[in-house]
């Protein structure tokens, strides 16, 4: 080998190990990045030595695939469990202590205390006061539900906000990408970047992707409709600015095609979106038409009936609402446990006699069952705590037992609350692991090894002295050539 190819080999091995170095450092300095992936910087030999590849990002479609998969049902998961949390905190925790079932078993054995003892006025104004509590119950779950609703509402408002705007950032690089590839260009950091901006898509509504032609990237949901294919696809949404148990929300729409919710605890949901609607649309306002149901009940457990021999229709007693009237039987009255009340007849404290629960004629005197005026008389009394787990028929639509006592109704509401959250509890862990494992997969393969460019880069080094060597030892040499020739 001459002295000219020898400094020449020097020069390549400088320049090839200056750039590979370059990039090991930069991915060094970014191996805490979760959104970057690895580069690699090879080189090939040719007949006129060593050359430098076009520096290669680490890739792997299946694992990015499969990680983008499990963020979204995760992410769905997780907006379904912090509802049903939140319905759940409504009703007093972990022990349901302020659910309507707590509390009817509280006016429960109020009634039987009354019963007992007809003559006793303070047990009259304690079941009173005890029906109160029920009352106040069912208000304010109901008013947790609809609020549950409203919020869901906008969370759906803001994440369509925040899809349109992440889809024109991803409109921009893939631009970018597409331009760059077909000029023969490094879009490393943009493809990080899109990938970026993916993960948090994914975040909202399962998506899929297809790769065509110079990295151009078309997304699809996961129900198939066209997210963005050059340009973003329309997304309409037009939010409520309230709810109430009448209330209908407004379907998210991409492309023109309503977008779905999800089902089940263990929920098909991919994406905030979908989670999102499945508590608006479905389980609030089933959880609704239970507590509905429950007023019902006891708006018709409690009614009293014409005693005169007429056909006097039958009315609200110890329970009313904002209707005026007991309700038909099996039907949903939508939004009655919102109004429901304590009778003011009965209410010391707006002036009622709570007494005209043992004896009737809350709705005047052709509904009193006490005629005789006996202090003793418990007859109404014993009918109501009968009735408190007598059977009577409810609207099947609320997905429980049609066939049960208002109490053992109060019950399975809560049971079937309780069963909802337990599954999607047990859900978010599952898919947390998946998710987990997904993301630690696709590190593996794509992401930064510290230990393993800490030890290329030690090659590196070793390559650069030895450059630097031939580099001396040429130069020796042709000093002592120039000294030869004098």
């Amino acid at each position: 080998m001459g002295l000219t190819s020898a400094l020449h080999t020097a020069t390549s091995i400088f320049s090839n190990t200056s750039a590979q170095m370059a990039v090991v450092s930069k991915n060094i300095s970014n191996s805490g990045n979760a959104d970057y992936s690895r580069r690699d910087a090879t080189v090939s030999t040719t007949i006129n030595g060593a050359k430098l590849n076009s520096t290669t990002r680490a890739e792997d479609t299946m694992l990015q695939r499969h990680s983008v998969d499990a963020n979204s049902a995760l992410s769905g998961q997780s907006a379904l469990y912090e509802g049903l949390q939140q319905l759940q905190s409504a009703m007093g925790g972990n022990n349901y202590a302020t659910s309507p079932a707590t509390y009817l078993t509280s006016l429960e054995n109020s009634l039987q205390a009354y019963a007992a003892a007809p003559s006793n006025t303070t047990l009259a104004q304690s079941v009173v006061s005890s029906a109160k509590d029920v009352v106040n119950s069912l208000n304010q779950a109901s008013t947790a539900v609809q609020k549950l609703r409203t919020e869901a509402d906008e969370n759906i408002s803001q994440s369509v906000t925040q899809l349109r705007g992440l889809l024109d950032q991803f409109k921009t690089l893939n631009d970018t990408i597409k331009g760059g590839t077909a000029a023969g260009q490094d879009v490393n950091d943009e493809l990080d970047k899109r990938d970026a901006i993916l993960g948090k898509i994914s975040d909202i509504i399962g998506v899929q992707t297809v790769v065509r032609q110079n990295n151009d990237v078309a997304l699809y949901t996961s129900d198939g409709t066209t997210l963005f294919e050059g340009t973003p696809r329309d997304i309409i949404f037009a939010p409520q600015p309230g709810y109430d148990a009448t209330t209908t929300g407004n379907s998210v729409f991409i492309d023109g095609v309503p977008v779905s919710s999800g089902t089940g605890g263990n929920t098909t949901a991919q994406g905030s979106i979908q989670a999102n609607l499945q508590i608006r649309d479905s389980i609030a306002p089933v959880f609704q038409s239970q507590l509905d149901e429950i007023g019902r009940g006891l708006v018709t457990l409690f009614s009293e009936k014409d005693q005169s021999g007429g056909s006097l229709p039958d009315m609200p007693g110890l329970f009313t609402w904002s209707g005026g009237t007991v309700p038909a039987s099996g039907t949903i009255e939508a939004g009655l446990s919102a109004s429901i009340s304590v009778n003011s007849a009965l209410d010391i404290s707006q002036g009622g006699n709570p007494a005209l629960l043992r004896d009737g004629g809350i709705n005047g005197t052709n509904y009193v069952s006490n005629s005789s005026g006996g202090e003793g008389y418990s007859t109404l009394l014993q009918g109501y705590v009968s009735g408190m787990t007598t059977k009577m028929t409810f609207d099947s639509s609320s997905e429980l037992n049609p066939d049960l006592s208002v109490s053992d109704f109060a019950s399975a509401s809560i049971g079937w609350l309780e069963q909802y959250r337990s599954e999607a509890s047990n859900a978010k862990d599952t898919k947390t692991a998946t998710a987990s494992t997904a993301s630690q997969a696709l590190s593996s393969a794509t992401g930064v090894s510290l230990d393993e460019e800490l030890s290329k880069l030690l090659d590196l080094e070793q390559s650069y002295k030895a450059s630097a060597k031939i580099v001396t030892t040429v130069n020796d040499m042709m000093g002592a050539l120039l000294q030869a020739a004098g």
